[in-house]
């Protein structure tokens, strides 16, 4: 059972014009990137009343305070109101820090997800995190606030690059890996080209979404989505922070790895286990060559990590496939242990 303001529609315009329609804002704009702009928003322009756009550069490094200020100023030029909507029409980039531009601005005014990318269509629009990175922090500064609709076409994938589709899966491995052994066994025995992404994306969003309905703001079970994150994330930052470029789904595959070897460690999974989560993931996403300054920085960004408490790192770990548990606590030499199986794996 999905939350009424999550459709999945084989007919976008017909859904966006007919919820606009209800709603009577006194003015829409839509946010865009770069990429959006020009391969996205003509499928969705005939939907739409009249409207102004705002249209920005895409990228993880441009998720910043900088680049709130240019949509806020945007915003504020176009004189909106309270009672105006922003429709964001991107990938989990745009749709992170556009909900919390919206969220934010007059104190809040309602905003539309439209997804675009697998990973905003499974994991990123699901749930009302929104946020932006700060002092090379990952999602530093956010807020929870759900949007007035998230509106999800498959229709969308089909614009989008390999290294961009290949990102998304992550976020589907992760919910296959906490939630459902059956389903990752199932994608575990198929190439990237032959997964069904229609069928995935809607075990993901009916995954995630129940999570969510039963801990919005995450006290506790909506804490495993964060599977993968802890040393994923920080991997992510300081990659694109020594100027790498890194999506991060990317990153969050080393994160399940890694992650993984922790969870063994422990007995938590199988030997058997951590050897097929680690044959997959690298036959799908290969190996990201880490040099010898990574554990060190990686360490320092994990102590910053907001799943923390008291100075002590809290992680996701699998309790065998298809299941998890939070709030563990892991220590900087077991994250060097990880980063040093996947260097060698």
């Amino acid at each position: 059972m999905l939350p009424d303001n999550i459709k999945f529609s084989t007919d976008p315009t017909k859904e966006l014009a007919g919820f606009i329609q209800t709603r009577k804002y006194s003015s829409l704009t839509v946010l865009t990137d770069n990429n959006t702009h020009i391969h996205c928003y003509p499928l969705i322009a005939s939907a739409l009343p009249p409207h102004s756009i705002i249209n920005i550069k895409s990228g993880e490094e441009e998720k910043n305070l900088d680049t709130c200020a240019l949509i806020w100023k945007e915003m504020t030029n176009q004189l909106l109101d309270r009672h105006a909507c922003i429709l964001i029409l991107g990938g989990g980039v745009l749709g992170d820090m556009g909900g919390f531009c919206a969220a934010t601005y007059k104190r809040g005014i309602d905003f539309i997800l439209i997804p675009t990318t697998l990973l905003a269509q499974t994991d990123a629009s699901i749930g009302g995190k929104l946020g932006i990175d700060f002092n090379n922090l990952k999602n530093h500064i956010g807020i929870f606030q759900q949007p007035a609709l998230t509106l999800i076409h498959s229709g969308f994938i089909s614009t989008l690059p390999a290294a961009e589709l290949r990102s998304g899966f992550a976020e589907v491995i992760k919910h296959t890996l906490i939630s459902d052994r059956n389903m990752w066994q199932q994608i575990s025995a198929l190439p990237l080209e032959k997964q069904s992404w229609e069928l995935l994306t809607r075990h993901s969003v009916e995954f995630k979404a129940g999570v969510t309905l039963q801990d919005p703001t995450e006290q506790g079970l909506r804490k495993i989505l964060n599977a993968g994150h802890t040393i994923g994330h920080a991997l992510e930052s300081y990659l694109l922070n020594s100027g790498r470029r890194v999506l991060h789904g990317e990153a969050i595959a080393v994160g399940l790895i890694t992650e993984a070897f922790v969870a063994n460690g422990r007995g938590l999974i199988s030997s058997e286990d951590l050897a097929a989560i680690t044959t997959f993931i690298v036959s799908i996403f290969g190996k990201i060559d880490l040099d010898a300054g990574v554990r060190n920085a990686v360490n320092e960004l994990i102590m910053q990590d907001k799943k923390n408490k008291a100075g002590k790192i809290l992680c996701v770990l699998l309790n065998g496939i298809g299941q998890a548990r939070w709030d563990y606590e892991i220590s900087l030499a077991e994250v060097d242990e990880a980063l040093a199986y996947y260097t060698r794996c």
